[in-house]
């Protein structure tokens, strides 16, 4: 990197040290949303332009969240597999279920996060009709219905049977999910996060799977990834994990590209777009 002008980067992460070896670098072009792979404090006192791709695919990231609310809740792939396997038809009970099957429909959601790809969410939990308890820290209280309050930590970790992570991480909620917020929480409560998984202190979750507190998690995101062979929650009970793969429906991907294209195109003209610092 250190003759490089341009770079763009998605999960590759750029440090302060890298950005002083970097001494041709005018421009870093982020093929994501999230800004935590460039220490920004570094290239902005360097002069160095970043730009990021904003709301590129709240609807595709917002489904999948769904699709491992739904995995915990109707567990498709653990029967299908067992049909598949011939354990269906050596089952002497005619009613062949591996694990409890859970209904949606009145239970409490909580979404921390009520951005674009929260309010995907809020829409989709509401049509299976749940209620939505949303946290934000700049709440659009005209999106507030009878289905939908927004309140705070505390009340959400309170009164949700499931809790969705939509926000970004920053210093200030840095493993904000641990111990002691998970204490706060409904017994069986239901975890999905695939916003950063930085967000969640991976042994307290564990632990918390491990005795029940927690009924199940599914994470798309983990706090290292690839994934660390020693990382806690591989060994924990009733825990889904996917590679980080929210994002990466084929039209995200396309939308994704082209956006950065004209990021880095409106830098050529000397114009800013979509600049972070």
């Amino acid at each position: 990197m250190s003759e490089a002008e341009i770079v763009l980067t998605n999960k590759t992460v750029i440090t302060e040290k890298d950005l002083q070896q970097a001494n041709k670098l005018e421009y870093i072009g982020i093929l994501a949303t999230g800004l935590n792979v460039v220490n920004l404090e570094a290239a902005t006192a360097k002069g160095i332009f970043v730009s990021n791709v904003p709301s590129y695919g709240p609807e595709a990231v917002s489904q999948y969240a769904i699709a491992l609310l739904l995995e915990v809740a109707s567990q498709v792939g653990l029967h299908s597999r067992a049909v598949l396997s011939g354990a269906w038809q050596t089952c002497d009970d005619f009613a062949f279920t591996l694990a409890p099957l859970i209904e949606l429909n009145g239970k409490n959601c909580g979404i921390i996060g009520l951005g674009a790809i929260g309010k995907q969410t809020a829409r989709v939990v509401q049509a299976l009709g749940m209620h939505v308890y949303a946290y934000d820290l700049a709440p659009d209280l005209s999106l507030e219905s009878d289905t939908l309050h927004f309140t705070d930590l505390p009340a959400v970790y309170e009164k949700s049977d499931v809790i969705f992570l939509h926000c970004p991480l920053t210093e200030e909620n840095e493993c904000f999910i641990n111990s002691e917020s998970i204490a706060q929480m409904r017994d069986g409560v239901i975890i999905i996060n695939n916003a950063r998984g930085g967000l969640i202190q991976e042994q307290d979750l564990a632990d918390a799977l491990n005795s029940g507190k927690v009924y199940a998690a599914a994470v798309d995101t983990v706090s290292t990834e690839p994934i660390s062979p020693d990382n806690p929650l591989l060994k924990a009970k009733n825990i889904i994990i996917t590679p980080h793969i929210s994002w990466a429906a084929k039209e995200t991907r396309e939308r994704l590209m082209c956006m950065a294209a004209e990021n880095l195109q409106a830098f050529l003209r000397g114009e800013e777009l979509n600049k972070v610092n």
